[in-house]
Formats: structure tokens, C-alpha cells, sequence
């Protein structure tokens, strides 16, 4: 027997269960337009949304809220089910469902953050607040070290409380001009003058010869020493010296 849980003041409990014959029936009838065919169908299909819902129930969500999401998700896929699909009514119903409590909790911001989380976040920013007012950077590691717990602590419980922000929210409004947030956002990597340093860079570094190139990549991709070069080249570490001295400054010459 279902136990008997409230939502949205109704009894699941109590919730009518529809046979794969009614179904049928009151779908081809609500398709038709009776009214009270609709209704009966919507009731009858609750305890689906409500096997669905209980999946969320550890999300710190609101019940009531999530129910309610749920059967707009019902409601939407009735009202876009075709029985020509060939495929039971629940079948088609349960991703829409799923989707419209997704959605809900996501643009809703319908998350809650537990007490226990907010207070660890507030002593995060009061420690941070310590740290940066002795001259010092609040890293992530530095605060967890204070504090005495795990950084993905730190990492989480900071997250939690931040608000979701829009690339599209205005920043700055003049003259009837509104810049939006994704207007002030600037990727220095991908700057038109570092793209043409880049250019310039690899167009120089391919007239080098094979050997400087080498030494070049290792010294400064691998980050090895020019002793290790020199053993890795077969070469003495005065001629990788030598070397990369001469490359460098054909390089430094050639994207001047």
C-alpha cells in the first residue's frame, strides 16, 4: 500500500491508478476535447510524476515545488502526445517530465543551501578576510590549511552561495548604451597582437635548423636544463649554450 505523503496538499496516497485500457480511452477522448477526459487523465498520471520526483528529494528541494514542476511536464506532454507514435503514453511523458524538473531546478534556483554549508562558507570569508588584511594571498590552500578541513570544502561551499550570473546582465548603462557583462569579458590569449606574435613567432622558428629548433623546444616546453640537452643532443652543454644563444637571437630579430 502507498504511504501516505502530502503534496501540494494532495494525498498520494490516495491517487487513482489507471489501467493501460483507461489510458487509451480517456487519451483519445481529451484528444477530442472533453474537458473532464483531461482531468481524469492528468490525476490518473500523477503517481508518474511522483516516482519521478522522489528521485530529487535529496536535492535539498522544495517538494511541493518540484511536484509542481513535474506535472507541467505531464501537462506539456499530453498536450504534444500524438497516439499515432505507437509508444506508451509514459514512455513519451517520463524525459519531459524529467526535463521540466531539470529545468526547474537549474533556472529556478530552486537549490537550497543547507545552514551547515552558508556557515561554512560565512567562516570562509571571514578567515579570507583575515588573511588578505595581514598583506597576504587568500588562496584556496592557505584557507583550508587555516581552517583545518579538505580545499574541496573550501572550493564547494563557496560555490554554494555564489549567485549564477548572465553573460547578457547589463554592467554599464550610458547614454542610452547598454554594455552587457560578455562585453567586458577579454581573453588576452586570443588578443589580435599575441595572435601576431604567435604568427611571427612560428614563421621564425621554422628557418631555424633542425638542432636549434630541438633545443629550443626542449629548454623551453620541456623545461630542461642545458645539461640535460647536451646529453639528450649528444652535444657539449658550452655548444647547446652557444646554440640557443644564436637561435634566440634570430628569433628576437626576426619579430622585432
Amino acid at each position: 500500500m502507498m504511504q501516505k505523503v502530502v503534496i501540494c496538499g494532495v494525498d498520494t496516497s490516495g491517487l487513482p491508478k489507471l489501467t493501460a485500457q483507461e489510458n487509451e480511452e480517456l487519451m483519445a477522448a481529451l484528444k477530442a476535447g472533453d474537458e473532464r477526459a483531461r482531468e481524469r487523465f492528468i490525476v490518473g498520471n500523477m503517481r508518474l510524476v511522483l516516482s519521478l520526483v522522489k528521485r530529487f528529494w535529496a536535492k535539498n528541494a522544495n517538494a511541493d515545488d518540484v511536484f509542481q514542476a513535474g506535472c507541467v511536464g505531464l501537462i506539456k506532454a499530453i498536450d504534444h502526445f500524438n497516439p499515432a507514435f505507437n509508444v506508451k503514453f509514459s514512455t513519451y511523458a517520463v524525459p519531459m517530465i524529467l526535463g521540466e524538473i531539470k529545468r526547474y531546478l537549474r533556472d529556478g534556483n530552486s537549490l537550497r543551501v543547507s545552514r551547515s554549508i552558508r556557515d561554512t562558507a560565512y567562516r570562509i570569508l571571514k578567515v579570507r578576510e583575515g588573511i588578505e588584511e595581514r598583506d597576504e594571498e587568500a588562496t584556496i590552500e592557505k584557507i583550508a590549511k587555516e581552517m583545518q578541513v579538505q580545499e574541496r570544502e573550501v572550493v564547494y561551499a563557496l560555490d554554494a552561495i555564489s549567485d549564477p550570473v548572465s553573460l547578457y546582465d547589463p554592467v554599464y548603462n550610458k547614454s542610452g548604451d547598454t554594455l552587457e557583462l560578455m562585453d567586458q569579458l577579454f581573453d588576452e590569449s586570443q588578443s589580435d597582437e599575441i595572435w601576431t606574435e604567435r604568427v611571427a613567432l612560428r614563421e621564425a622558428m621554422s628557418k631555424l635548423g633542425e638542432r636549434e629548433k630541438r633545443i629550443l623546444l626542449l629548454r623551453y616546453y620541456e623545461g630542461k636544463t642545458q645539461t640535460e640537452i647536451s646529453a639528450e643532443v649528444g652535444i657539449s652543454q658550452a655548444q647547446v649554450s652557444r646554440l640557443e644563444k644564436n637561435a634566440l637571437g634570430y628569433i628576437r630579430k626576426e619579430i622585432s
